[in-house]
């Protein structure tokens, strides 16, 4: 921990964030003084109860708990690599994320960062290693103090609310220029690795992409991500939102994940020959993903708003069909030389963790490899013309979920019923709301 010790003092912090993500991707964890966080480190006196893994996005805990009824404690094992400082606060602040562990040393087997590091360890097994490189979609939107009316467009620099569809409009991103430029610096100073950013089809819809990198890394980097563009938001008076698809008549936002696999000890790329052609493995990858990815969609699409976005005629993907450059499909190869071979996972929501979407993903791509499956023929034209095959709502895909064998055995049977646990009662929650369009259509109709 002399890493963490040498930071604290550089750069004279006197708080520390101990971070921790739980199911949904919320910072959960403890802020404790610097100087009680050395003492901390040394006697592992840093806990949780650990039912911060089963809580619901509103907070509440499942009647059906699967963990230690006792709710007893868990150790917070803060991880070197991922201090960081935050750049918004006066005093000077540091964070860290923390894996977890039980009393006897063992893991947290339902923390969403284990999942990811179980199913790297399973490439590292086979001299793989897995690179990744997120795109993250997500709405500016005005303040918004009542649930119960619709979000709208923020206004920008020029006193007006954005109109129509503004795709890759430069002059358009440009109406939200503090903010961005408040959410570059905040990112140079955490190491958060942004490259491009452009403006998308919904009104003050902006994405911004990652540079490829190690897949725990870039799910560290992301998860910190959505919190900074929040705070920046937050401090010019408007929001960010992350939700998969915010409002009615706009498009949903994504977290298209490309994905890529090198030789653990060469770094060569092992998706692409050396002639330009496609390795037979990159074919198997792209075949589990096409088998396994819909068992997997409580991890890819977590919410019950998740599911708004996969609709046909949309942007976002209806099945699992892949193709070259082509945007309609589930599974997108984009044109590129072999050292760069890549496939892009476009079914996954901004409002995904990024741990489990990132875990979800390769998992699927690794049984694929592993059971050496083969592809169907790449779609050429819209994939939306063809048959939906994703699943419709959270009860379909927790179902298919809880009936894949292969899936099972990597996440864990553990992380599986907390994952069924924790999504029945956010959806058993939603399905007590009345909405507006039950209220409009059916108060005097019916």
């Amino acid at each position: 921990m002399a890493v963490l010790e040498e930071f604290i003092r550089c750069n004279r912090i006197t708080e520390v964030e101990c971070l921790v993500p739980d199911l949904s991707g919320i910072a959960r964890g403890k802020i404790v003084p610097a100087e009680k966080f050395l003492r901390i480190l040394r006697d592992r006196g840093l806990r949780l109860p650990e039912s911060v893994f089963i809580q619901t996005v509103t907070g509440d805990t499942p009647p059906n708990s699967v963990t230690n009824p006792e709710n007893s404690d868990v150790y917070m094992l803060p991880d070197p690599g991922s201090v960081r400082f935050v750049p918004w606060y006066e005093a000077p602040t540091a964070a860290v994320i923390c894996d977890c562990v039980y009393a006897d040393g063992t893991s947290v087997d339902i923390s969403p960062r284990w999942v990811l590091k179980r199913v790297l360890e399973l490439y590292a097994e086979r001299g793989w290693k897995p690179l990744v490189a997120p795109e993250l979609e997500f709405f500016l939107v005005a303040v918004n103090k009542d649930p119960d009316y619709p979000l709208v467009p923020p206004v920008g620099r020029s006193g007006r609310q954005e109109s129509g569809r503004q795709a890759f409009g430069i002059d358009a991103v440009n109406e939200f220029d503090p903010i961005f430029e408040a959410v570059y610096d905040y990112c140079e100073q955490q190491d958060i690795d942004v490259d491009t950013m452009s403006h998308e089809a919904g009104a003050a819809q902006i994405e911004i992409n990652f540079n490829h990198g190690d897949a725990l890394s870039l799910a560290d980097q992301v998860f910190l991500f959505k919190r900074t563009v929040r705070e920046a938001a937050i401090r010019h008076g408007i929001y960010a939102t992350f939700m998969a698809k915010p409002m009615q008549n706009e498009p949903g936002s994504a977290m298209h994940i490309h994905q890529s696999l090198v030789d653990a000890e060469t770094g060569g790329n092992l998706f692409g020959h050396s002639d330009g052609g496609d390795t037979p493995l990159f074919m198997s990858h792209i075949a589990g993903l096409q088998k396994y990815l819909p068992s997997a969609m409580p991890l890819l699409a977590p919410n019950v708003n998740s599911y708004r976005r996969l609709v046909q005629g949309s942007d976002a993907p209806i099945n699992v069909h892949w193709g070259r450059d082509n945007r309609t499909t589930g599974f997108r190869v984009p044109l590129s030389q072999p050292e760069a071979r890549r496939v892009e996972n476009r079914v996954a929501g901004a409002d995904a963790n990024p741990y489990l979407a990132i875990a979800a993903s390769l998992a699927c791509g690794y049984l694929g490899m592993v059971q050496e499956l083969e592809p169907t023929e790449p779609v050429k034209g819209t994939a939306h013309r063809l048959a939906f095959t994703l699943p419709r709502h959270q009860g379909d895909a927790l179902a298919k979920l809880n009936a894949s064998r292969p899936l099972r055995d990597i996440f864990g049977e553990r992380f599986v019923a907390c994952v069924t646990a924790v999504k029945q009662a956010e959806d058993a929650a939603y399905q007590q709301v009345i909405s507006s369009w039950e209220r409009e259509n059916l108060l005097l109709n019916v």
